[in-house]
């Protein structure tokens, strides 16, 4: 566990705010608050940038938790933030991970929405992303090129941009799907994995954030995360949230 400091509020009688600087000694004097840091004497609230302490910036996180229905198997699909500028988000459920970067928000009628975007390491295999193709008869190269093909015409639901993996029980990466022939039997791969053989079972991915619809659990946390230096505002956080049907 990180270590923080804590501050003490005599109007609220408790502790409201923590912060990731550690002082080796604190006091307050004359209506200001004093640190050292490495034998360095510093005053604190002098200036209007925020959330630098000793040279160093850190950033503003608040984490909860949605856990509506909490027996119910939910999708987590969006983010809104009431807020005056956008904060990136982490989610983590009991089955998945997921993501928004702060440069994903759209500002409507004075909130921020985003879509929840499911992270794209590690992979769920489990998930309707995952198409099986099945084991390949001739495998063959020409440096990372990797030509494989089968005899039979392969699913339309693979498509180029797929990551091709092989096996089953650890599945091994191959690399990234870039052609398709006319016939649908035959995969161009490049190389970024472990190289397939000849009888290899061979399955695609789709990429997880492309195909993402949110993240699926019965409660979701999240972290958001704001690196300004300048006042911001964050009033209420909310979420469409839908039962999941398997």
């Amino acid at each position: 566990m990180s270590d923080y400091t804590i501050t003490y509020s005599a109007s609220v009688k408790g502790f409201p705010s923590f912060y990731s600087y550690i002082p080796e000694y604190i006091m307050g004097m004359n209506n200001y608050l004093y640190t050292f840091k490495a034998g360095n004497l510093y005053r604190h609230n002098t200036n209007e940038g925020r959330n630098k302490f000793y040279n160093v910036s850190y950033p503003s996180t608040v984490t909860s938790v949605f856990n509506i229905e909490p027996t119910a198997s939910k999708k987590f699909k969006t983010l809104s933030l009431e807020a005056n500028s956008p904060w990136g988000a982490a989610f983590k459920t009991n089955l998945e991970t997921g993501v928004i970067n702060s440069a994903w928000y759209d500002l409507k009628e004075g909130s921020y929405y985003a879509s929840i975007r499911a992270n794209e390491s590690p992979v769920n295999f489990h998930m309707r992303s995952v198409d099986g193709i099945g084991n390949v008869t001739t495998v063959s190269n020409v440096g990372a090129t990797y030509t494989l093909v089968f005899a039979f015409a392969i699913n339309p639901i693979v498509s180029i941009g797929d990551k091709i993996y092989k096996d089953l029980n650890p599945e091994l990466e191959v690399g990234s799907l870039t052609a398709v022939s006319a016939d649908r039997k035959t995969l161009t791969v490049t190389l970024t994995g472990t190289a397939p053989v000849n009888g290899n079972y061979v399955f695609a991915v789709k990429n997880p954030q492309a195909e993402s619809q949110g993240v699926m659990g019965y409660y979701c946390e999240f972290t958001l995360t704001n690196t300004s230096t300048t006042h911001v505002e964050l009033f209420t956080v909310e979420s469409s949230i839908f039962k999941s049907y398997p």
